[in-house]
């Protein structure tokens, strides 16, 4: 595999993204309703994140995306707090040091925007993913914040900026 490159969305990705994060789902298990799976955005991010303080960015291996993960205010929420959101990577993909490196170009973006948080939602058995993200500063919340639609999701996580 070269060198994989993060960079942001364009038009010509939204097929393989949609792709990516169905295929990570599946292979979890992951309820189709309730989840990122059903996000009528899903189909087309790039136009999905064309709204002010919101990117969404991949990985790119040999000409192919390996993973995402984007930035937008949350929904519903009041507060100066942005979401994490979508953030799949392919197996092959995993292991690899580009999650870290992937929340890190999302918590840039996400202060550079001003945000004061950053949020997720994930499930209880995403353990490796929990891991990583609290290995980057979130730590767990009681309960959710605004409303993503994303009712399947049980985990709710916080990290401040």
């Amino acid at each position: 595999m070269n060198t994989p490159v993060i960079r942001k969305i364009t038009p010509k990705d939204n097929a393989h993204i949609a792709a990516v994060v169905r295929k990570v789902l599946e292979d979890l298990g992951v309820p189709k309703v309730g989840t990122a799976y059903a996000d009528k955005a899903l189909d087309n991010m790039y136009n999905a994140y064309k709204k002010d303080r919101s990117d969404y960015f991949v990985v790119e291996a040999n000409g192919k995306v390996i993973g995402c993960a984007g930035i937008a205010p949350l929904d519903n929420y009041e507060g100066n707090v942005c979401e994490l959101q979508k953030m799949y990577f392919l197996e092959e993909a995993r292991g690899l040091g580009l999650g870290a490196k992937m929340i890190t170009t999302c918590i840039n973006q996400a202060m550079a925007y001003g945000f004061e948080a950053m949020y997720l939602e994930t499930m209880p058995y995403m353990e490796a993913a929990q891991k990583l993200y609290k290995k980057n500063g979130f730590e767990y919340i009681d309960a959710p914040m605004g409303c993503t639609g994303h009712s399947a999701c049980p985990v709710y996580m916080l990290r401040k900026l």
